[in-house]
């Protein structure tokens, strides 16, 4: 590609990871006028942190759109009907976060299997009181959801003894040294029965919309635990609280949630099954940066005519 096209960044804000894109022709905006200039312009759309509606504004706005990309790996608030029928190439931010996301799963069977909010508490209390703690290695973790995120769990989780469950569309062909058994989406509850830890890491389709919800409660281990870092609604987090408070599961560790963020006064604040992280487990030192820097690796791509990375099925919408 001899000409560079223009970068149209959709920012709210002047995060410094901006002053990254020095070297490439770019402009930050906040509202359609903003990139009145290029309209008719070859353009790629950086959706860094402007609203959906933004991005809608350009997209019907701009003539010649390239390519758009999310910083994002989640795609649920960014699509809308015109760019998933059109041809322009959506690519999203999978895989950059996944690391950080599955080291938290990996403290949530930790933090239940050693009973730490009781440590915590008898410290401070200072109470000495010793109790019993589980082996994790004995234990067996379901993944709903085999992506990027599903195989950076298994890689923490299955060094350290535990058996791996995954569910997944389709299968792998080959083994999978990480997985000891696949399960496809009519095998969900089966599975379930299995688990003594259950990780969500799916993205938000009307497919999973409430994947989880009441009877897949009712088929969990009264000592199971689920963890979700993929996205709220994928669990009903009404048939959540109610299995949570009449302790028919153990415990939840919840990096999302269906409203975020979570309101005051929710009940999920005060129970003691709950570790509650406010959307953050994958904010490192790092995070946005490494998010910057996957995005200009892309461009580099892209304007060396070579295949974009995590390219999306805007119709599956992941």
């Amino acid at each position: 590609m001899t000409t560079k096209p223009t970068v149209l960044v959709l920012a709210e804000g002047d995060d410094p990871q901006l002053k990254m894109l020095k070297d490439l022709p770019h402009i930050v905006g906040r509202k359609i006028e903003d990139f009145a200039s290029v309209v008719n312009a070859p353009v790629v759309v950086l959706a860094w942190s402007g609203p959906k509606q933004l991005l809608r504004e350009v997209f019907l706005k701009c003539t010649n759109i390239l390519w758009v990309h999310s910083r994002s790996a989640g795609l649920d608030s960014l699509l809308f009907p015109e760019l998933v029928s059109s041809n322009v190439p959506l690519t999203n931010g999978s895989g950059v976060f996944s690391l950080s996301l599955g080291e938290f799963v990996l403290g949530a069977i930790l933090y239940f299997a050693k009973d730490f909010r009781r440590m915590v508490r008898n410290q401070m209390a200072g109470k000495w009181e010793q109790f019993d703690v589980d082996e994790i290695d004995t234990q067996t973790v379901g993944i709903v959801g085999y992506g990027d995120i599903g195989r950076a769990v298994a890689k923490r989780v299955h060094p350290m003894g535990m058996t791996v469950l995954a569910l997944k569309r389709h299968p792998p062909k080959e083994a999978d040294p990480l997985v000891d058994r696949f399960y496809q989406p009519d095998g969900l509850l089966e599975m379930l029965r299995h688990c003594d830890h259950v990780v969500i890491t799916l993205p938000l389709t009307a497919e999973t919309h409430h994947m989880i919800s009441d009877k897949e409660f009712a088929a969990m281990k009264s000592t199971g635990v689920i963890i979700n870092v993929g996205r709220g609604p994928v669990i009903d987090q009404a048939a959540m609280v109610r299995a949570l408070k009449e302790n028919r599961i153990r415990g939840a560790g919840l990096d999302v949630f269906e409203q975020e963020p979570l309101p005051a006064g929710d009940p999920m604040y005060q129970l003691e099954n709950v570790l509650l992280s406010p959307h953050c487990a994958d904010h490192t030192k790092e995070w946005l940066n490494q998010a910057m820097r996957f995005f200009l690796q892309q461009y580099d791509r892209f304007v060396n005519g070579e295949p974009l990375d995590n390219v999306v099925n805007k119709a599956l919408g992941y």
